[in-house]
């Protein structure tokens, strides 16, 4: 193999966390495993505090839920508590369809800033792009705003506006883009013939069904006797584990490592091909630094392997699993529990994938270049550590 080098909750009220497995714990091991319980003591101490003398009356429950989200809050950025609600609408999220705006955002330098829109939804229509500051979301500054808070504000019924205040690169002073919301219905996989004979195919995102309609796409291209292939990844966000060794199973043999994980204590998981892929001819993958996670398991996985050449900029670099662990109460917990490695053995965290041929995107009409935004530019990220001190 040669040498090699992923969301959030960067999420949008649009994208599901990339790399996400679905209950792997069950409720029961999360019990009160408190080393001290003179830790507990304190909190215990403010929550009746503010209970008794706070100036209005609050809800025991709302002032819990504050807790464990400002505790989530400061892990890595992937990590977050969902509330009843939250949970239900991100079941629904990775069946590829949820209502909102349809961007990518994260924090950057104390900033909601915006990751990358997706194709043919209310922002990308709007003229959004990547790096662009969300400094107001109807008139209410960001500054200090939780990204949970910030996705709850842009999310809302179909038909409704919302007005947000952007600050971009080169700009002398903010805009405001008033968007009206809409059901996001992303179609994950998009394909066409080019020159009669070189399939191309866009994986927008890797939902449940990403697998099976990539398989339906590749059926489409035999009897047109395609020969070669494009796969597209750019700006993919991620997605379901499962789904990026699903789609990686299609164009590498039965039996090969897609990818494995390992976790706080050192237990190892593996992934392997579960048949021999349908499609065998050459192949050039398309990335750049909005391919994340299982975007960059499969790309780090055909670069290992030699299935493919990997063409681009570099990716995203976010290489950690978040496992979504439901509560008692319907809530939910999504929590880095693992960072995974390509095939060779490396990990893509803060590094990504490195493209066999780097090519850049040119600006068009003395545009400005778009500052790029990567996992290491994230508050809070994880350290890789396979780099040097």
């Amino acid at each position: 193999m040669r040498k090699r080098t992923t969301v959030l909750w960067m999420l949008l009220f649009l994208v599901v966390a990339s790399g996400i497995l679905i209950g792997k714990f069950p409720v029961s091991s999360v019990g009160a495993e408190v080393e001290s319980y003179a830790d507990l003591k304190t909190f215990t101490e403010v929550l009746s505090m503010v209970k008794k003398h706070y100036v209005e009356e609050v809800k025991t429950k709302d002032l819990v839920y504050g807790a464990i989200k400002g505790m989530l809050n400061s892990l890595d950025p992937h990590s977050s508590f969902l509330t009843p609600e939250d949970f239900k609408e991100m079941q629904v999220e990775t069946k590829g369809e949820f209502g909102g705006l349809g961007i990518q955002i994260g924090i950057k330098d104390g900033m909601l800033t915006i990751i990358a829109p997706i194709e043919d939804t209310p922002a990308y229509e709007a003229g959004v792009k990547a790096g662009d500051r969300i400094v107001g979301i109807n008139g209410e500054s960001t500054k200090d705003m939780t990204l949970h808070d910030s996705v709850t504000r842009l999310r809302g019924a179909p038909a409704t506006s919302v007005t947000i205040t952007i600050l971009r690169e080169g700009w002398k002073k903010t805009r405001d883009f008033t968007i009206t919301r809409a059901i996001i219905k992303i179609k994950s996989v998009k394909s066409k013939i080019l020159n009669d004979n070189i399939g191309y195919i866009k994986i927008s995102q890797f939902q449940e069904k990403t697998a099976s309609d990539l398989s339906g796409a590749l059926e489409k291209f035999s009897p047109k006797k395609v020969t070669a292939l494009i796969l597209d990844l750019r700006n993919n966000p991620g997605g379901l584990l499962k789904s990026a060794i699903d789609v990686s199973s299609q164009f590498l043999p039965k039996d090969k490592l897609v990818v494995y994980t390992k976790e706080r204590s050192g237990e190892k998981t593996e992934y392997f091909t579960r048949k021999n892929g349908s499609f065998t001819g050459p192949m050039i993958v398309l990335v750049n630094q909005g391919s994340a996670s299982a975007s960059e398991i499969v790309s780090g996985a055909l670069q290992d392997w030699d299935r493919a050449v990997i063409l681009g900029t570099q990716t995203f670099g976010k290489g950690s699993v978040q496992t979504v662990i439901p509560l008692s109460d319907h809530s939910g917990l999504r929590l880095t529990t693992a960072k995974y490695y390509t095939p060779a053995g490396k990990s893509i965290q803060n590094k990504g994938i490195t493209p066999d041929i780097v090519v850049k995107l040119q600006a068009k009409n003395g545009d400005r270049e778009h500052p790029v935004i990567r996992e290491k530019d994230l508050k809070r990220h994880l350290k890789n550590e396979q780099e040097e001190p």
